[in-house]
């Protein structure tokens, strides 16, 4: 009955909503248009900050991941960036597969979109990609550049692709 009294409110001249009349308001008409106003807003403010959690949480496992790349690899070639962009580029084909349409795991799309556009987005990079190839050509290394280039758009269509195929067989296995 609540939801035919939000849709059944009219709008005054101020702006106001207000229900017909006749028809009596559990609430007081503030706090009726205040909870109205608040159920628009909760399922995408939720969402939002699903992705935000989800970029935090992407972002801390960049920048830790990559400085430890950085730290055994050492300087010259940003295998740190390279890393994060290929293990990035595998999660998300999993997971889209996974839990996609025809997925074994049945997950929310606010589930979907805290891992991939949220967790995946904030811990790939192609920013700092494209920054260290930036500095790799201006410093001169032209090669290293290209190599950069060449070396992550192969890895990263071969990570999602990898990923894809991997969860593919497993939505693929019978049983529960």
């Amino acid at each position: 009955m609540r939801d035919q009294e939000t849709t059944a409110a009219t709008r005054d001249r101020a702006g106001h909503e207000s229900l017909p009349r006749g028809e009596p308001s559990r609430l007081p008409r503030g706090r009726a248009a205040l909870r109205a106003r608040w159920r628009r807003l909760r399922d995408p403010l939720s969402l939002y900050l699903a992705v935000a959690a989800g970029s935090v949480l992407g972002g801390v496992l960049r920048a830790s991941a990559s400085a430890a790349v950085h730290a055994l690899a050492g300087p010259g070639f940003p295998l740190g960036t390279l890393f994060v962009n290929v293990v990035g580029s595998f999660v998300i084909g999993f997971y889209a597969t996974l839990t996609g349409p025809d997925g074994r795991a049945f997950v929310s799309a606010r589930q979907r979109q805290f891992v991939m556009t949220g967790i995946c987005g904030g811990f790939t990079t192609f920013s700092v990609f494209s920054l260290e190839t930036f500095r790799l050509i201006e410093s001169g290394r032209l090669p290293a550049a290209g190599m950069n280039i060449g070396i992550s758009i192969v890895a990263w269509l071969a990570a999602v692709w990898l990923g894809h195929a991997i969860a593919s067989r497993i939505n693929r296995i019978g049983g529960n």
